[in-house]
């Protein structure tokens, strides 16, 4: 069966407006923000990666031109950056006292 086709919802460990840092492929080592998130084909946009070229046609007054924009990747290949720490790090989520759910960084055992 093939993954495009199920509908299966993916587990996504980033969100929105967190730096992100890709771990394989052609931008191996690029740091970015995330800005978009598709859930249910388990895939992220980051902000400086995977940059393809689109060519617009013209329309009414406005003038063609070529236009460089961001392509989704898989969000296994990004991995959560730490701004202070100047590290990637996977994702955990606990409880805290209060009844709240959060997010930590395994690797430094702190909240995000």
């Amino acid at each position: 069966m093939n993954l495009k086709t199920r509908n299966v919802p993916r587990k996504i460990h980033l969100k929105k407006g967190d730096k992100a840092i890709i771990i394989s492929g052609k931008d191996k080592g690029t740091i970015g923000e995330v800005l978009k998130v598709y859930p249910k084909s388990g895939k992220i946009i980051v902000e400086g990666v995977n940059i393809k070229t689109k060519h617009l046609k013209p329309r009414g007054d406005q003038k063609g031109q070529v236009v460089k924009v961001p392509s989704p990747v898989f969000s296994s290949k990004a991995m959560y950056y730490s701004e202070d720490k100047k590290a990637p790090s996977k994702l955990g989520r606990k409880i805290l006292e209060d009844g709240t759910k959060a997010r930590f960084m395994k690797k430094f055992k702190e909240t995000i």
